[in-house]
């Protein structure tokens, strides 16, 4: 092989791995974006039993108080 040939070669073989790793990342991405929705709504949960616990112990002494 001249070296024009194996030039092109090793730019061919580098093309196609930058192809690859455009489809691996964008694969990555979206999962992260997914991970990232189910954070949100079990943060949000949290939240609700934040309400919830606090609820729990203010009312009866609210309630006692009056």
């Amino acid at each position: 092989m001249t070296q024009k040939e194996l030039t092109a070669k090793a730019l061919a073989s580098i093309e196609a791995h930058e192809r690859e790793c455009v489809v691996r990342y964008q694969s990555i991405e979206r999962r992260l974006d997914s991970g990232a929705a189910k954070f949100v709504r079990l943060e949000q949960m949290i939240y609700g039993l934040y309400a919830l616990v606090l609820g729990s112990v203010l009312v009866p002494l609210l309630i006692s108080m009056g």
